[in-house]
């Protein structure tokens, strides 16, 4: 009867772990073989429990391949559901956009898969995949024992384009200068015409530089509006429309040509701000989290570039 006792306990304890209530995923049916799965465009709390990115399903042959994998392995876990209401085929490759733990951190949970990233998304999946654990759980006020940092299997190195067929599907994994970050991945489909830009694309939210080069970032946003695209899916937000991409990339030309005159007149970035227009970043969601960092970010690149 002990034993029974304690069998039925771990159970429902079990069933109290597995049970975690997330936002639920929109799921966009790009074609039968390409699907949005977009997640909530809020920044991390207790409510959403970090669940905030987009990750995008393509389903092949006999497996399917899942580009960004969220937060924690609850959301891995979540988005695994998510993709077996959808087919039967097993995730069997993981793309990373980049280091972030919003992208990376729910890869244990697609064991067996491999792992693809840039070379310096591993390195700092490697180095820092802790701290965004740590950054996650601060943010939601939750803790998440069961998540770890699981790097890449696969890399490849910065400029670069990579043709590759994974599952019978062409892909183009683009590794461009760093750009959101220095390990950026962008993965295009060529027979879709369909680009899964990670963070270097974000629609309706403003950009987050911190770990960014902008003049590169700026000049990848040019390559982008210069492809023949059908579907956008950025690491946040809706799906983008091509205006929607040349309308960022403007936006922060205007940011960093403000910030660069007023340092090339002596202001310092808290006085360079008061001269900025800023109105049309105020519309987008995370605007006072983000453009503080974001100009402070853009003065110390510009500050370097004019040493």
């Amino acid at each position: 009867m002990k034993r029974l006792l304690l069998a039925v306990t771990f159970f429902v304890i079990g069933l109290n772990v597995f049970a975690v209530e997330l936002p639920k995923t929109e799921v966009i049916k790009v074609n039968g073989n390409l699907y949005a799965l977009l997640g909530p465009p809020e920044l991390p709390n207790k409510a959403n429990r970090g669940y905030m990115v987009n990750s995008t399903l393509i389903i092949g042959d006999k497996g399917v391949i899942l580009v960004d994998t969220g937060f924690s392995d609850e959301i891995g876990r979540h988005l695994n559901g998510v993709i077996k209401g959808i087919t039967d085929k097993p995730v069997t490759h993981v793309i990373n956009t980049h280091h972030h733990g919003d992208h990376t951190l729910g890869n244990s949970e697609f064991k067996g898969a491999e792992i693809i990233s840039a070379e310096k998304c591993k390195e700092l999946v490697e180095k820092i995949g802790y701290e965004w654990i740590g950054m996650v759980e601060g943010m939601t006020g939750l803790k998440f024992p069961n998540t770890r940092p699981v790097p890449a299997t696969r890399v490849y190195p910065e400029h670069s384009h990579n043709a590759v067929v994974l599952q019978g599907v062409k892909l183009d994994l683009w590794v461009p200068g760093g750009s959101h970050t220095p390990g950026d991945m962008l993965v295009y489909l060529p027979d879709d015409k369909a680009l899964m830009g990670g963070d270097i694309l974000v629609n309706t939210i403003t950009p987050n530089f911190r770990d960014g080069n902008v003049k590169t970032w700026i000049t990848t946003l040019g390559e982008i509006t210069r492809m023949d695209l059908k579907t956008i899916v950025p690491g946040h937000g809706p799906l983008m429309q091509m205006q929607d991409v040349h309308a960022m990339r403007q936006r922060m030309l205007a940011l960093y040509a403000g910030v660069e005159k007023g340092y090339k007149q002596g202001l310092m970035d808290s006085d360079i701000r008061k001269t900025l227009d800023l109105s049309a970043w105020k519309r987008l969601k995370h605007f006072d989290a983000n453009m503080g960092t974001n100009i402070s970010r853009t003065y110390l690149e510009v500050e370097a570039a004019n040493f």
